[in-house]
């Protein structure tokens, strides 16, 4: 009856739609539109299905991070899920997300005067707010730090709970370390090796970072966390365009020398030396410091 109450309100591109139910004589079903791809859990942990290239992880984290943006500001109140999760980020037949599950969900008005909504602790292991665990206070800031979750299973292709060195450990808390020790290499995805910019990969372990703090308040919102993986999106995509820049102006000097093969050795070395400075001056210093920019 949650779910039934909550979706009949909400409308988002990024929530899943209710089409109906049934709850006759003890029989209880909820209709929704049905997911091709499954969700989010089957393609960062079950072996069958092919691994997400990195875009499209980034994709995905975009469209939960605004569905969540909208549960928390909009007209109705403010929305709490607070089960955020992999398994309950669906996936379209067009790579369309659904952030799904609103069985748990809370609705209250979030203001200067009441910043949180008393409740007993429920969620998932491995994803629960240590900051709610420990107050049994309920806030926005809870599904923050639940997503901040998510965006390290997408980043180590590891659940909630994982494997490290024989023992069982919080995924939270293991990709913490490794940032703190600076051995992000050890936690990527080995199906995501050579995709990721450098850039984007900190500015993204950042924002999961941030999402996971022990204090909910020193956490991001929901919007600077969607403008944030924006950004990171948007390195992706430019260091991506430089590459393939660099790429076509290698190809169109390896013509060029091809074309004037007929010249002296000297001439070929010499053309050959001013290509690579053309290619290697100033291109790669505004691209390795674009503060003059």
């Amino acid at each position: 009856m949650t779910e039934i109450k909550m979706l009949s309100r909400l409308r988002h591109r990024h929530l899943v739609s209710l089409i109906g139910f049934c709850a006759d004589q003890g029989e209880m079903i909820l209709v929704y539109d049905y997911m091709a791809h499954g969700t989010l859990s089957d393609h960062l942990h079950r072996a069958k299905e092919p691994h997400l290239p990195w875009k499209l992880r980034l994709h995905i984290c975009i469209g939960a991070a605004q569905g969540l943006h909208y549960l928390h500001t909009c007209t109705e109140g403010t929305i709490i899920h607070p089960d955020v999760k992999s398994a309950n980020i669906l996936l379209d037949e067009k790579w369309v997300v659904k952030v799904s599950d609103f069985g748990l969900s809370k609705m209250g008005i979030i203001t200067i005067s009441k910043t949180h909504i008393s409740t007993k602790v429920k969620g998932s292991f491995g994803y629960l707010d240590p900051d709610y665990y420990r107050r049994q206070q309920l806030t926005e800031k809870s599904d923050v730090y639940s997503f901040g979750v998510v965006l390290c299973e997408v980043l180590c292709g590891r659940p909630p709970v994982t494997i490290v060195d024989n023992n069982r450990v919080g995924l939270a808390g293991w990709v913490k370390k490794c940032h703190h020790e600076g051995k992000l290499d050890q936690i990527v995805d080995p199906n995501l090796k050579g995709e990721i910019a450098l850039r984007c990969l900190h500015k993204f372990v950042s924002i999961a970072i941030s999402c996971m703090d022990d204090n909910g308040i020193n956490r991001p919102s929901m919007e600077n966390v969607v403008r944030g993986l924006q950004f990171a999106f948007e390195m992706q995509q430019n260091n991506e365009n430089y590459i393939d820049y660099i790429e076509r102006m290698v190809h169109d000097e390896i013509g060029l020398i091809k074309d004037n093969e007929g010249s002296s050795s000297s001439e070929r070395s010499s053309g050959a030396k001013e290509s690579i400075q053309r290619l290697t001056g100033t291109i790669f210093s505004e691209i390795i410091d674009p503060v003059g920019r």
